[in-house]
């Protein structure tokens, strides 16, 4: 999401109506997400969608776990778009709406823990102010840390469970790197084609807090896809990435073979059980939003053509 409570007239105010600009204006005008380094990761290679489509029904070998770091509130408007004609129809209106923040772990017999994103710090739990989140005044005003409630932070849930072998971002907004500093700064961390490029005159605000994140971590290793074919990460079939573009520019879903069938991990390609169920893709939060309409559609073909596949979105659940 982007600074994810925020009005339009809030936002006029501190950035001198920077959301009024046109795109061309905003890309001459923007920032990066992050000043932290990036190179190309070592990890994955391109496969055939119907290789993998081939694979997907068969049994696997991983798990993936879901863990509810917070729950929290925000603006309907930026999780659905409500100017699509079935949220019209629906009389969707703009509110909070109920999200949580949440972490996937993918346990691998030989390769080991992976994480989907990062929940939330223990500083967020124990002293909100001396967390990454609250490290930016602008952005703690407007993401209303009030409304959140800590259930699991990182630490804690890392504290029983062996060292992550690495930690895959679905993107680089704060709500997904918000545990990134409970993470030892050692691992190392994937993110999708351009994501940490990516200029949005927004991120004036979000870099500082997005740089306190990452701040330690090694240079962030993008994925190398090849246009539209996913990347099989381990080489053996158990788990694919995606890439969805449309929220950000480098977003990506993951798939995974579990013993049960498949995982499907929507990252923000989709937040809400609504959006999923009515094919209707988010709204103000995403930078591209036909794009993201586009990724929304691929997903969703997928799992239609897997039946059994246990979707898990991004803020809501199914």
């Amino acid at each position: 999401m982007h600074l994810w409570g925020m009005k339009r007239t809030h936002i006029g105010m501190i950035a001198l109506g920077i959301l009024t600009a046109t795109v061309a204006t905003r890309a001459a005008i923007g920032f990066q997400p992050t000043a932290h380094s990036s190179q190309p990761a070592a990890l994955g290679a391109p496969v055939k969608e119907d290789a993998m489509d081939a694979l997907l029904d068969q049994p696997g070998p991983v798990t993936v776990e879901t863990i509810v770091g917070a729950d929290w509130a925000v603006t309907r408007a930026g999780l659905i778009n409500l100017d699509d004609p079935k949220a019209r129809a629906a009389g969707l209106k703009d509110g909070d709406e109920s999200i949580v923040i949440q972490f996937h772990a993918i346990h691998h017999p030989t390769r080991g823990l992976f994480l989907v994103d990062t929940g939330v710090e223990r500083a967020l739990r124990d002293d909100p102010s001396k967390s990454a989140l609250g490290s930016g005044k602008v952005v703690s005003k407007f993401m209303h840390l009030e409304k959140m409630t800590v259930k699991t932070d990182t630490a804690s849930w890392l504290a029983n469970h062996d060292k992550p072998a690495g930690v895959f971002l679905t993107h680089l907004h704060m709500d997904h790197v918000s545990g990134m500093r409970d993470v030892p700064n050692d691992v190392p961390v994937y993110v999708g084609p351009g994501e940490a490029r990516e200029k949005n005159a927004l991120n004036f605000f979000v870099k500082p807090v997005t740089d306190a994140a990452l701040e330690g971590k090694g240079a962030l290793r993008e994925l190398a896809f090849q246009g539209d074919e996913p990347l099989d990460l381990f080489g053996d079939g158990t788990v694919f990435a995606l890439w969805v573009p449309g929220h950000t520019t480098g977003s990506v879903a993951f798939v995974a073979r579990t013993p049960t069938g498949p995982v499907m991990l929507t990252g923000d390609a989709c937040h809400t059980a609504w959006g999923w169920k009515n094919g209707v893709e988010p709204g103000s939060f995403s930078e591209n939003r036909p794009e993201s309409r586009k990724s929304l559609d691929r997903l969703e073909q997928l799992a239609a053509r897997h039946p059994k596949m246990d979707v898990r979105l991004g803020h809501q659940s199914l």
